[in-house]
Parts: structure tokens; C-alpha cells; sequence
């Protein structure tokens, strides 16, 4: 029995309480595993099968295009579970395996692509593997812990010839795609300033140091793995909580693994402030944090993270707004859009048709379908690799310059700070052996 009369959002609210039965490596559980699936079928390994993985997984299973051939975690409960949920879909001979490792499964020559759910800090390196290994590869957002990281990606996707999606699922959402269309077609005149808010509770707005006592390590978990590319600490659930537990993982609160809410729901919001600006491939020039002084005439305090473009138009991390959303003001009007809705000003401009000669953004209904769509043809996605990364950088210029404490100069083109050799520092970071890009 599959679980299609099931949404998304009801399968993933249900994960927490599933019942799990423990079981060890090695990971192959069915001697089919290595068999090529049908020759129609885009053949997928998903690489992290936690909260966010499994509802992935859940999704794909209802996919005719695609085959869900092996999956891969380092909690063997969460793996155990994303096989009893292969098989409820596909049947108990699935020949479906499952794998500790990421590399045997990259090994797979049967594998066309892969979906990665892992924490943000090991993004990179499994999608620069994945991509030598031949595979096209779903990112799940943020895209990377460090801007030169996500250069790295883009480097890999290129020089193997990869599709790359960024798991940033608002482009593939009409009221967002409507949004940028009014204002990239000059529907509220010309772009003065963009204001969004990220708030959530319980999260943090930037990433604090790591200082979480010692617990023991679970007899499930590989926890040296978990790390990956992140210098050792003591294993703490807040990092890498059970399975039953349904909160969502903190790592995303803490240093090293990842940006907190800027990179969290940042990578959504930016990355749809970026689509309105038509800055794809580009981004801010200069960045104010906030409670800093902003140089030039009258020293005005930068009271909110502020960024500013070379055509000036200025971007702005409101916090005060009541509502999760973004909001293009313009010359002629405004237009505020979030998942929830989408409002104009003048409200004559909702019935406003993009014209033909008009800019027409990608049209996307399905994120998942989108990417193995580009998959067969070969097409660029919706939110490429080069996209994600640039959205992100804007993420990630607004964290380092909370950490500096001072305004920014920025250069899009060469992805380096003005003669700031201190914040280009920034811009990388240490890895350990053996998980080095």
C-alpha cells in the first residue's frame, strides 16, 4: 500500500512517532539492489534520509518518471526507515538497498541521479563526489556552508556536464513567479527597495558557537561520519537528535554547521528578492549590519541589515514585519508576496497579464518534476547550481559582516570583499582529513 492519498505535509507532520526496528551494516539489503531498474525510469539514491530526506523520499515514490533504487544515512534507524517506505510503495522486492557510506553509493554505476538531505556542512563535498561520479544531483537548501564552497559546486556541475537543483522550492510556486514578473516587467515602475522578513521561533537569526556538553554517542549513529568535513567535537543530540524526536535538528543554530535563520529561511527569501532583481548571476555591492553606523552624508545607523545594489536599489532584513514575506516597493506600486498569498498596490495590477513581448521567468509547477524533466532533456532547472549559490552568497555576505561588526564592500564578479583581506577570509573554511574538497 502506498500512501498517495497522503499530502506531503500530512506524511512529513506524521515522521515523528514513527517505530523503527534497529538493524547493522553492511548495507545491502536485497541481493536485486544492483539491478539496473526499467530503462524509462530516471534511477535516484537518496544521500540523507532524515525529517527533510524522508518527506523528499515520500515525494519522488510518487513520481512515475523516476525509480528510488538505494538510499544512504548514518542513523541506521532513519535508513530503516526509508526502506520500509520504499518497499510499502514499490513492494517488499523493491530492490531497493541502503548504504552507511555516501561513496558506495555514489559507486553505483546504475544510479543516473541522486537527492541530498544532509546538513548544510556536508553539502558540498557529496554533491562535488556526485557529480564526478556521474550523477545529476537535488540539493536541498541552504546550498553550502561557505561561498567558496558553493564556487567549487558550480565548478564540478560545470566541468562534468550535471544537472543541478537547488532545493529552493519557492520558484516553482505561481505567486512567486507572478511576483517577479510584475516587477521585472516594471509593473510597479522602477525597483526602489526590497523588505523581507526570516523571523521563526525558536530559531536564531545567525549561527552561535558550538559549546554543547558531551552525550553519548548512540549505538545507531556514525557520528564521525555525521561530522564529515567539520573538525571533531563530542557528539550532542541538539546536533543530531533520534528519529522520534520531532522538532526539527538544531545544527542549524550553531557555527560550523550551518547560518541560522540567514541561511535557513534566508536561502528562500533572498533567493526570491534576487529573481525580482533579475540578479541571478550577480548580487549586492556594498552590506550594512545592522546596529552599525553606514558611511557617507549624516553617519545614518543602519537599525537593520541593509543591502545595497549597484543600481541602488537597497534590499533590507525588516524584522518588524508581521508576516514571513517578501515586499518589492516601487515608484508605481508595491507587490508583497509570501507561501500564503500574494497582495499589489494598485490592486488593478492583479488582473495585469504579462505581455508577449514581456520577460518571462521559467515556468515551473513541480520542483521535483522540473528537475527530472531537465534531467531527461538536459536543460537547465529552475534553480541551477550557479542560482542557488548566488542567492546564497547574499546569506552568507550579511553573516560576515555581523561578524565583523562593519559594513562591507562587495565585488559579484570576482566573489571577493573590496580590500578586505579579513572578510575574504571568510569566505572559507577549514575541513578536515579525509572529507578535503
Amino acid at each position: 500500500m502506498t500512501k498517495s492519498g497522503m499530502n506531503r505535509r500530512e506524511f512529513v507532520k506524521g515522521l515523528g512517532g514513527t517505530a523503527i526496528a534497529v538493524f547493522g551494516f553492511p548495507y545491502v539489503l536485497n541481493a536485486a539492489a544492483d539491478e539496473t531498474a526499467a530503462n524509462d525510469k530516471i534511477t535516484l539514491g537518496f544521500i540523507g534520509v532524515g525529517k527533510q530526506g524522508v518527506g523528499l523520499l515520500w515525494s519522488f515514490l510518487q513520481l512515475p518518471a523516476c525509480r528510488v533504487v538505494a538510499v544512504c544515512d548514518v542513523d541506521k534507524q532513519k535508513l530503516k526507515r526509508a526502506i520500509d517506505l520504499v518497499s510499502e510503495n514499490y513492494g517488499e522486492n523493491s530492490g531497493c538497498a541502503a548504504y552507511g557510506d555516501f561513496r558506495e553509493l555514489l559507486a553505483r554505476s546504475d544510479i543516473d541521479a541522486v537527492v541530498i538531505a544532509v546538513p548544510e556542512h556536508s553539502h558540498a563535498i557529496i554533491s562535488i563526489e556526485a557529480c564526478k561520479n556521474g550523477k545529476d544531483v537535488y540539493c536541498e537548501k541552504p546550498l553550502c556552508l561557505t561561498i567558496a564552497e558553493g564556487r567549487q559546486m558550480v565548478e564540478a556541475v560545470r566541468r562534468y556536464g550535471r544537472i543541478f537543483q537547488t532545493g529552493s522550492m519557492q520558484r516553482s510556486d505561481f505567486k512567486f513567479r507572478r511576483a517577479c514578473e510584475l516587477v521585472r516587467n516594471g509593473y510597479i515602475g522602477q525597483v526602489k527597495n526590497v523588505s523581507l522578513c526570516l523571523n521563526t521561533a525558536g530559531f536564531p537569526m545567525y549561527p552561535a558557537p558550538c559549546d554543547l556538553p558531551e552525550e553519548p554517542v548512540p549505538d545507531y549513529l556514525d557520528w564521525d561520519t555525521w561530522l564529515g568535513p567539520v573538525q571533531w567535537r563530542p557528539y550532542n543530540s541538539r546536533l543530531a537528535p533520534p528519529m522520534d524526536d520531532k522538532a526539527w535538528p538544531h545544527w542549524r543554530d550553531y557555527e560550523g554547521f550551518a547560518g541560522g535563520l540567514m541561511t535557513d529561511w534566508g536561502a528562500h527569501h533572498f533567493d526570491i528578492a534576487q529573481w525580482g532583481l533579475g540578479m541571478d548571476s550577480s548580487g549586492p555591492v556594498e552590506v550594512y549590519p545592522e546596529n552599525e553606523v553606514r558611511e557617507g552624508a549624516g553617519k545614518m545607523p543602519a537599525t537593520q541589515l541593509t543591502y545595497k545594489y549597484a543600481n541602488g536599489v537597497t534590499v533590507v532584513r525588516d524584522d518588524t514585519m508581521t508576516t514571513k514575506s517578501i515586499l518589492f516597493k516601487g515608484t508605481e506600486g508595491e507587490v508583497e508576496v509570501s507561501r500564503e498569498f500574494l497582495k499589489v498596490k494598485p490592486e488593478s495590477m492583479a488582473r495585469q497579464r504579462i505581455g508577449v513581448n514581456d520577460i518571462h521567468l521559467i515556468e515551473s509547477k513541480n520542483h521535483y518534476t522540473n528537475w527530472l524533466d531537465c534531467v531527461a532533456t538536459r536543460e537547465t532547472p529552475i534553480c541551477d547550481v550557479e542560482t542557488g549559490l548566488r542567492s546564497l552568497t547574499v546569506c552568507h555576505l550579511g553573516i560576515i559582516a555581523k561578524q565583523l561588526g562593519r559594513p562591507l564592500k562587495w565585488e559579484p564578479a570576482k566573489e571577493r570583499f573590496v580590500g578586505d583581506s579579513e572578510a575574504d577570509r571568510l569566505l572559507s573554511r577549514e575541513t578536515r582529513s579525509p572529507w578535503k574538497i
